[in-house]
């Protein structure tokens, strides 16, 4: 690479994290987003960079147009739509943590972005996640969409609204129990901290009854300690309904071991719960073959 064609690398790779965060928020998909910015990169390396004014704004706009690309043609394909139980991780799990990209994926939105994402239409997504997470003015919004300023206003506006309704009706919804379960098993699968902790409530407590304590487990409070205690803990842990409510349980030798209760309230998993006293586990109804469709 010439010396110039370095210069240009380094001013790009400035941008990689927060271009990765922007694309993972929109599609929700790691190699759909990483894709994304490496298609964005490409087009920068063939372009008369000395003509671009703003190259934040550059590659938010080209970056913001091949997802919602991504998201048109998925829409032509109705049968790709978003699933928690296969979100992909954004990094490595080997990687050494971003501590500005754990930021970024761990804001605001959290669990009802992700639930209620995939009901928006394209646009209303792309103008949600530009002006509600990055804070992008309404003015470049609209330029990327190819609208007016008033109609991208309107698009996050109702997109925000779909989110708050979502957010107001999930309290005891059995169908975002099962969500918020299933994403959170498979996050700790993939070894995903920044998805466990967006699907943990701030105050998320991790409680263990004594006979847990003594096979090893520990009493956390917060979300940080109970994102970091599951990192690719639940691995041999199988989904089961739980006196009727999705959780998971530890078998060994054919017999369960440790049950997992997950708590939800509105702000995500607030709290969790092992259950390992055989006298507890014999009270508990387990179902280990989930029909998922049934729960969907």
């Amino acid at each position: 690479m010439t010396p110039r064609g370095d210069w240009l690398a380094e001013r790009f790779e400035g941008h990689r994290t927060r271009l990765t965060a922007l694309a993972y928020r929109m599609l929700g998909s790691t190699s759909e987003a990483e894709d994304a910015v490496q298609d964005a990169w490409l087009r920068l390396s063939r372009s008369d960079a000395d003509a671009i004014g703003n190259l934040e704004s550059w590659l938010t706009t080209v970056v913001s147009r091949l997802c919602l690309n991504v998201l048109q043609s998925r829409r032509a394909r109705p049968e790709v739509t978003f699933d928690p139980q296969v979100l992909e991780p954004l990094k490595d799990s080997d990687a050494q943590a971003d501590p500005e990209q754990e930021a970024l994926l761990s804001d605001s939105i959290g669990m009802a972005l992700l639930i209620v994402m995939d009901a928006l239409t394209p646009s209303e997504r792309v103008a949600f996640v530009l002006h509600d997470v990055f804070a992008i003015p309404f003015e470049e919004i609209a330029s990327i969409l190819g609208r007016s300023t008033p109609a991208a206003r309107q698009l996050a506006s109702r997109a925000r609204r779909r989110v708050q309704r979502a957010e107001s009706n999930q309290e005891g919804d059995p169908r975002r129990h099962q969500r918020l379960v299933d994403a959170f098993l498979a996050a700790s699968r993939n070894r995903d901290y920044a998805a466990l902790l967006s699907y943990l409530d701030p105050s998320v407590t991790l409680r263990a009854d004594q006979a847990a304590l003594e096979l090893g487990a520990v009493e956390i409070h917060g979300a940080e300690e109970v994102a970091r205690s599951f990192v690719g803990r639940m691995g041999g842990a199988r989904p089961a309904l739980v006196n009727g409510t999705l959780g998971a349980v530890w078998i060994q030798n054919g017999k369960p071991r440790v049950v997992f209760v997950f708590e939800i309230g509105d702000a995500g998993i607030t709290g969790v719960e092992l259950i390992a006293d055989p006298e507890r586990l014999r009270e508990i109804k387990l179902e280990l073959e989930i029909a998922r469709q049934g729960h969907a």
